[in-house]
């Protein structure tokens, strides 16, 4: 599904070369659950934005289903990126005047898809995430568990390739942390592509697969313990 081959990504700061990638390889392969981890700095959040089609590498190459996204136009990268990644972020991205069912409906909206149906999907991953009964609340009337869950349901509603989830449980208390994690983990069983960045090794050890940043460049790659 996605190769990245000696992928490098430099930034100039204050008169200095910031090596925020060097020469990254690694595969994601699809039904993967994969964990990213590192410090801050680390070049975690560079690798997601690439991943993502949100940036593009300065060297190497980056293949999605083959082909070389570093050669699309802008255009065609916003599409391959609404119709095959679904990003869940630490603070939600909730509108806080939309429903989480219009929060839901609103990536279908973009993608054409017509009223009734993008309704209907959209009350039905409500309910897979466990938030049926909830579809007229405002974010401000969730818990912080309930809004990532919302944004979640959000994620999955264009019936994305890949989930990236970026520091997903970093808002959120121990418990509905613990509580959201076991969400992801339900989604990758039932066949779902998901990459977790995070800092908290604790929560990347529920993957199967543990990628390591450091300094720009990748560490280790490991199995994580619940892997077979």
């Amino acid at each position: 599904m996605i190769r990245l081959k000696r992928v490098g990504k430099t930034y100039e700061l204050g008169g200095e070369t910031i090596h925020a990638l060097s020469r990254v390889n690694f595969d994601i392969h699809s039904g993967d659950f994969i964990a990213i981890v590192g410090p801050s700095g680390s070049g975690k959040s560079t690798l997601m934005n690439i991943l993502g089609l949100l940036d593009v590498p300065d060297e190497g190459t980056y293949l999605l289903d083959g082909q070389d996204v570093g050669q699309l136009p802008d255009n065609r990268l916003a599409a391959i990126r609404n119709e095959k990644i679904g990003f869940v972020f630490q603070s939600f991205n909730l509108l806080g005047k939309l429903t989480a069912l219009e929060n839901v409906k609103l990536p279908l909206a973009y993608a054409g898809v017509r009223t009734k149906e993008a309704d209907a999907r959209a009350r039905t991953l409500l309910a897979q995430v466990g938030l049926e009964g909830h579809e007229h609340h405002l974010p401000n009337q969730l818990s912080g568990g309930q809004q990532q869950r919302v944004a979640i349901a959000r994620a999955l509603v264009c019936k994305p390739e890949i989930i990236l989830a970026d520091e997903p449980t970093g808002a959120l208390d121990s418990r509905t942390g613990v509580e959201i994690m076991e969400l992801f983990k339900r989604l990758h069983a039932e066949g779902q592509t998901v990459v977790l960045i995070t800092h908290n090794p604790e929560l990347a050890d529920e993957a199967d697969r543990v990628i390591r940043i450091a300094d720009g460049l990748v560490e280790e790659v490991e199995r994580g313990h619940h892997a077979a």
